[in-house]
């Protein structure tokens, strides 16, 4: 398999060069086959108190806002079990009025109704569970799993330079916070995915070393399921200097290199069709991706940009999305088995 000494060598390829090579490395993998899930999105909160510079979806006061009870996320989980969703993932905005019994009866209520994969909480919801409670993060992961959380979303990591953090997320936990949390993680058998977020004021070099910091945890527990680049999405935002998005080909090459930097570690890299489009998304499955993300059925983040973003698709669409692409869709669970 290949082997990369010095990463950065990666961006003195040229795009032809770079997209056979992860093209070749994802077919070694996975062959013809793409997956997806069926899941279903659900936003509880956007009351946040943070602030973030590229945020077009949080708001600050409880009455400018909305928090959903219990019961409407218990609906919105027996409609995503009606429909065949075999994941719901639950994520919301740091909102000081919820508190920590909030997280853990929530977690409760559903695994009493129904058996679907809880996937939720972002490290960055986590750190703010535990503090609620004055508990250290192992001790709320091990309740929350006990409770009846299966896996985590590798959310709030944008970019892994704490120098850069400082500009567009000062008030979110730093990098090192980030990856305490996460290790705890994978360390309690508590699966998560592992994200990047790109295209805002970052570097080339930056994205190459949140990759590398993102496998070097992978070395050490093994616990990231797939890795998703996630391009920034202009828009509704204080990022004011920022109108343009990553144009597409820019994304490719991030998915690519993704692919040849992680290729013997995860194995799994999502194209994200909210992000990228369908068609677009479909483009990079021959060039790195072997996933394509789920049917959502519920997307609020990208949607509040006021850009005009498809945000719903159906299983039998990502299926046909998959084939024009000349691949075999196969349906996967949270943690990639297939049937």
């Amino acid at each position: 398999m290949l082997e990369i000494e010095d990463p950065y060598q990666l961006l003195e390829w040229d795009c032809k060069r770079l997209f056979k090579t992860a093209d070749k490395l994802s077919k070694k993998q996975h062959g013809k086959k793409i997956t997806y899930i069926k899941n279903r999105n659900i936003n509880f909160t956007n009351v946040c108190n943070l602030d973030c510079s590229f945020c077009a979806y949080s708001v600050e006061k409880p009455c400018d806002g909305y928090t959903n009870t219990h019961k409407q996320v218990l609906e919105k989980v027996e409609k995503a079990v009606k429909q065949g969703a075999n994941e719901v993932c639950i994520q919301g905005g740091i909102n000081p009025e919820i508190d920590y019994n909030w997280y853990i009866d929530l977690i409760k209520k559903i695994k009493q109704k129904h058996k679907i994969h809880i996937h939720a909480f972002s490290p960055q919801e986590i750190h703010y569970i535990a503090e609620k409670n004055q508990k250290n993060i192992k001790q709320t992961l091990q309740e929350l799993k006990k409770t009846g959380l299966d896996s985590m979303p590798g959310t709030a990591a944008e970019i892994l330079d704490d120098e850069i953090r400082k500009k567009i997320c000062p008030n979110k936990i730093n990098s090192q916070r980030w990856q305490e949390i996460i290790t705890n993680a994978h360390k309690l058998n508590i699966p998560t995915t592992a994200t990047m977020m790109y295209g805002h004021i970052e570097t080339w070099k930056d994205r190459i070393k949140h990759i590398q910091k993102i496998k070097e945890i992978q070395q050490k527990h093994n616990g990231f399921t797939e890795f998703i680049p996630l391009p920034f999405i202009p828009g509704n935002n204080k990022l004011f200097n920022k109108t343009n998005q990553t144009p597409h080909k820019e994304s490719y090459k991030v998915i690519a290199i993704s692919r040849i930097l992680l290729h013997n570690h995860i194995p799994n890299i999502q194209a994200s069709w909210v992000k990228l489009g369908p068609k677009k998304a479909a483009k990079a499955l021959n060039k790195g991706a072997n996933d394509l993300g789920g049917t959502l059925m519920e997307e609020n983040i990208s949607s509040s940009t006021g850009k005009p973003i498809k945000t719903k698709m159906t299983a039998k669409q990502l299926q046909k999305t998959i084939q024009k692409t000349g691949h075999k869709p196969i349906e996967r669970t949270t943690t990639y088995k297939t049937t």
